[in-house]
Parts: C-alpha cells; sequence; structure tokens
C-alpha cells in the first residue's frame, strides 16, 4: 500500500509523489513535488528576501516556523548563514556557500521536471512571465488571446512586478520570460529581443496639447506633471532626463501604478509621461492621445524580453517567448 502524502505544519503542503496526480493547473516543479526538502525552500526564499517577516509573507506561515528552521539548520552546520544588518537578513560565507550548491540542485531538478513535461510536448505544462505593468496592461492579453488559441491547455502564470525584479525573477530561475524596460542584463540570461519606444505625453483629445506631433521638455516647465516613483525604471528615467535639461518640475504626484496614472491622465489631473505600452485602449478608444518627446536630453526607453538559457526552457515557454519576442519587435517606432 502506498504511503499516504504527509502534511507539515510548519511548511507548505507537498504531495508525496508517488500518489500525486499531475494535472494542468498544477506545474510540475521540484517544490511542488516535494523534490526541495522545506528547509531548503525556507532558507533559500529567506536569502533572496533578506527578511524572515517577509519570507513568512509569502508562504503564509509563521515567522517563529522560519527562524526556527534556520536556527537548527546553524546548529547542524555549527555555523551562523545569516547575519543581521539593520532590518535586513545578510548571508554570511557559509550561507553564501549553502545558498551557490542548493540553487544549482534545484535548477537540476527543475530542468528534470520540465524535460519530463516536455515529454507531453504542446499538450500541457506552465509557462511563468515576469511582467512590467504596462506590458501586463496592453501587450500580454493580446499574446495570451493567441497563444491559447493554439495551446489552449497550457496554463500561464504571471507575475506583474517592476523590472529590476522581473529580471531577477529569470536570472534566479523563478520564471521562464520577462517583459523589463532598461534593466542591466545578467550573463545568465538571454535578450531575445529589445525595442526602442519614446517617451511622450498623455493629451486629452481637445487639450493643448492634442494637436502637437510633438514635444520639447521645455513645453512642460510649469506643468503641474504626475510622476511614477523610483520604484519603477519610468521614474527614474524622467527625472534624469529632467536633471539634464535643468527644467524645474512641478511635481503634482508620484506613484508606482502605471494603470493609476492613465487614470489620471482621463481625469485630466495633471500631465502624464509615459510610452505608447499600456495605452493602446485608450488610443484605440479615443479617450487619450499619445504626443512624443523629441529632446536631445531624453533617451528613448528600451523594451527587453528576457528568457532563461533555452536549454532550460521547455517547449511551451519557447512558443509563448517566440509570441512575446514578435509582439514587441512589432512596437518598433
Amino acid at each position: 500500500m502506498p504511503p499516504k502524502a504527509s502534511v507539515q505544519r510548519d511548511g507548505p503542503r507537498y504531495e508525496n509523489p508517488a500518489t500525486a496526480q499531475v494535472s494542468v493547473s498544477q506545474p510540475m516543479d521540484p517544490y511542488r513535488l516535494g523534490l526541495v526538502a522545506t528547509r531548503i525552500h525556507y532558507f533559500q526564499l529567506v536569502a533572496r528576501l533578506g527578511s524572515i517577516r517577509r519570507a513568512a509573507l509569502v508562504l503564509s506561515v509563521a515567522p517563529s516556523s522560519i527562524s526556527r528552521v534556520i536556527k537548527q539548520l546553524e546548529e547542524e552546520f555549527g555555523t551562523p548563514l545569516f547575519e543581521r544588518q539593520r532590518q535586513r537578513r545578510k548571508l554570511t560565507s557559509a550561507g553564501e556557500l549553502l545558498l551557490y550548491h542548493s540553487r544549482i540542485s534545484t535548477a537540476e531538478l527543475s530542468r528534470a521536471s520540465s524535460k519530463i513535461n516536455e515529454l507531453h510536448g504542446l499538450f500541457r505544462g506552465t509557462v511563468s512571465v515576469a511582467v512590467i505593468e504596462s506590458a501586463a496592461r496592453g501587450l500580454l492579453p493580446r499574446i495570451l488571446a493567441k497563444f491559447w488559441a493554439q495551446h489552449p491547455d497550457i496554463n500561464v502564470d504571471i507575475k506583474v512586478i517592476g523590472s529590476r525584479q522581473a529580471c531577477d525573477a529569470v536570472a534566479e530561475g523563478d520564471c521562464d520570460l520577462a517583459v523589463a524596460f532598461d534593466v542591466q542584463v545578467p550573463r545568465n540570461v538571454r535578450r531575445i529581443a529589445t525595442t526602442s519606444l519614446s517617451l511622450g505625453v498623455l493629451a486629452k483629445p481637445g487639450g493643448r496639447f492634442a494637436g502637437k506631433k510633438e514635444l520639447k521638455l521645455f513645453n512642460l516647465s510649469g506643468e503641474r506633471v504626475i510622476l511614477s516613483d523610483n520604484s519603477l525604471m519610468l521614474g527614474i528615467s524622467v527625472e534624469e532626463a529632467f536633471n539634464r535639461s535643468l527644467i524645474e518640475l512641478t511635481c503634482r504626484s508620484r506613484t508606482n501604478s502605471i494603470s493609476l496614472m492613465i487614470d489620471m491622465a482621463n481625469m485630466d489631473l495633471g500631465i502624464v509621461l509615459q510610452t505608447r505600452v499600456g495605452i493602446e485602449c485608450e488610443i484605440a478608444n479615443g479617450t487619450l492621445m499619445f504626443v512624443p518627446l523629441r529632446d536631445p536630453k531624453i533617451s528613448p526607453r528600451r523594451l527587453m524580453l528576457l528568457a532563461r538559457p533555452e536549454k532550460e526552457m521547455s517547449d511551451a515557454a519557447l512558443a509563448f517567448g517566440a509570441l512575446l519576442a514578435e509582439a514587441v519587435e512589432d512596437l518598433r517606432e
């Protein structure tokens, strides 16, 4: 008689691989299959987030459970794995060594899971994508519709996060693909499509900028501008441009939400600077217009599609990546 699936009170629940039934909605990854020990999973997450409390929120467990696991590991190794620096946990030399080798092990298990999944071709499996909010609004829904028309039973997991975090998600093997702006690409990440996009003003039809073909930065002097904060690459790009131009900026609001900025532009609450990505519906409906900024002091933004090494990607991830790459290239101005 096969053993029953075990349940751990202080950790994520994993099915016993001997009794688990693999479904389309539950991707075959080493964590779900119980191939990675709960203690290593906790350790890796604390190392990545730099906080026991944040790791506990992600895992929906008590912080004391994670603290106990880390303490047990340190006692068994006979050396600290983390040191506290202000509000963060930083890896010691021993911790860095454990993280390096545990990631290699987890990556190999992920590769094995992907290879097993590939036996089913493009009929089942999971693709994981990290994407910035603007691309999630405009670009991604069209790609999903096209992809699922061809491969209806493949699951697509989507994380809407910032550009840096999206790039990190691919570098660390958490996602197959990422769509991001203006990031430095690590060596273990492939850049499979890039396009340059102008920044511009989201203008209301009939407004003072609506009839313009293009604008200069000095046209915005004294305007009340709604900015994205520095958690988004957009905010950094805009701030740098205005600093180079020596134009005084009147900031009305800062936010990390692209959707909120677009809503405020729709209500004519201030000048919003963005690329065309994410406002496709508003432009098509005629509720907003995009007026590009053509100024030597402001550089175009680079929208990039990033991917894991090809040998680590499933057939499903490669197929989805090909559609995304085509869509990103089509945005070229």
